[in-house]
């Protein structure tokens, strides 16, 4: 059913910007990290990001500011009732402004290896998706 298909596609979307800006990565105990509280979410994302970026302390700083910054704009469009297309424009245009801030502050290397990272991330969401 083609309306079906559709809900499907907004919700593997949806999915995938969560995936993106980091609200839907599943922690090591398995949690997702949606059900954790924005200060959580940054933690985590930051704690990431510093070790995959290698992140020196200016940045560090300026990293985990963002990541808060972001989770906690973000947490009242994820609690929202509104439908999953329009979150996913809301998280999308959140997550293009995350970006740019984040560009400012890391490398040109260390952007691109936080691109690759979020490249692989949208992999294994769609991989799990496949095997469900």
């Amino acid at each position: 059913m083609k309306s079906n298909n559709t809900t499907k596609g907004i919700a593997v979307a949806l999915t995938l910007l969560f995936m993106l800006s980091g609200q839907l990565v599943m922690a090591q105990r398995g949690t997702a990290m949606q059900d954790k509280t924005p200060q959580e979410r940054a933690k985590f994302q930051t704690e990431i990001m510093k070790s995959k970026l290698a992140l020196d302390s200016v940045q560090l700083e300026q990293v985990e500011a963002i990541n808060l910054k972001y989770a906690l704009k973000n947490e009242p469009v994820i609690k929202s009732d509104d439908s999953k297309f329009s979150k996913f424009k809301q998280l999308k245009s959140s997550q293009k402004e995350k970006e740019a801030e984040l560009k400012k502050i890391l490398t040109a290397e260390q952007f691109k290896q936080y691109q690759a990272f979020q490249d692989e991330m949208k992999a294994q969401l769609k991989e799990r998706r496949k095997e469900q």
